[in-house]
């Protein structure tokens, strides 16, 4: 396993050998840095099959999809299903980007089309002595998936347990959390050596794994707490000690919105009004 980390947002990308096959985890960011995960794959490729692994379907995760045009796709069922006008606004956003910076480059930009996918938990592709076990995790978007690779006991978890990130929740901040606590699951039923998140640093240790779920779930928690008391200095005192406020306090400010409305929503169902 060789571990790549752009120097934009952390983000890692992971290219995974075994005897059966070479996985390619969520190739980003910059040109330069999407051509070395390359070169590097097709150095150690020696005739074997090659996927490409997709956590979620946000931007930066399918950027370096078209670098890699002949591996077998492995995501989500959601992420393989989304709406059309979906995958057109996730591929404007790489647009988008690209434009604001000048970057130019040598390959399509496209969403991916996924050729294997995961609908429940437990879902399995199997090569060999090789097994993916994928774990549908929606939450911080709409068609996140964890993804263990046995036998080495690696759990690829996209945007979930950051060690520089809180929760960035876009899309429902209650299956963000039952999302999270399927670690328990995960580790339970399967002897998990690495821990492998999208941005920061990966864990080999299971107390880490253990302190990143329970800090994301007071996160959840404490905010929603706050919001009905309606308690801003405590809101903002959340992400006091991040390490990237000035762009982080924004998420932090998302969060607050979105759950938020989540809670109207929830009031105004449970005593009959519309808030």
């Amino acid at each position: 396993m060789t571990l790549f980390q752009s120097n934009l947002y952390m983000t890692v990308s992971a290219v995974i050998q075994t005897e059966d096959l070479v996985v390619v985890v969520d190739p980003a960011w910059l040109p330069h840095e999407v051509e070395e995960i390359r070169n590097y794959t097709y150095t150690i490729l020696n005739g074997r099959p090659l996927y490409i692994l997709f956590t979620h379907s946000d931007y930066d995760h399918i950027i370096g999809y078209k670098a890699f045009p002949e591996a077998i796709a492995n995501a989500s069922e959601a992420l393989k299903t989304k709406s059309e006008e979906g995958k057109v606004a996730v591929v404007e956003q790489i647009k988008a980007f690209d434009d604001e910076y000048y970057i130019i480059r040598g390959y399509e930009i496209a969403f991916p089309v996924v050729d294997v996918c995961a609908a429940k938990d437990g879902d399995a592709f199997v090569l060999g002595s090789t097994r993916l076990v994928f774990y549908p995790a929606p939450g911080h978007n709409d068609d996140g998936m964890f993804t263990v690779i046995e036998p080495l006991g690696l759990l690829i978890a996209g945007d979930y347990f950051s060690n520089v990130e809180f929760p960035y929740i876009y899309f429902d901040s209650a299956l963000y959390e039952r999302s999270i606590l399927k670690l328990d699951d995960i580790i339970a039923r399967h002897d998990i050596r690495l821990l492998i998140t999208g941005h920061g640093d990966s864990t080999d240790q299971r107390a880490e794994m253990k302190r990143r779920q329970s800090d994301s779930l007071e996160y959840i928690r404490a905010m929603r707490s706050y919001i009905l008391a309606g308690d801003q200095i405590r809101i903002d005192g959340l992400i006091a000690n991040c390490r990237f406020p000035r762009n982080m306090r924004k998420f932090h400010k998302n969060n607050q919105l979105l759950i938020q409305k989540e809670l109207e929503s929830r009031l105004g169902k449970d005593d009959g009004t519309m808030l």
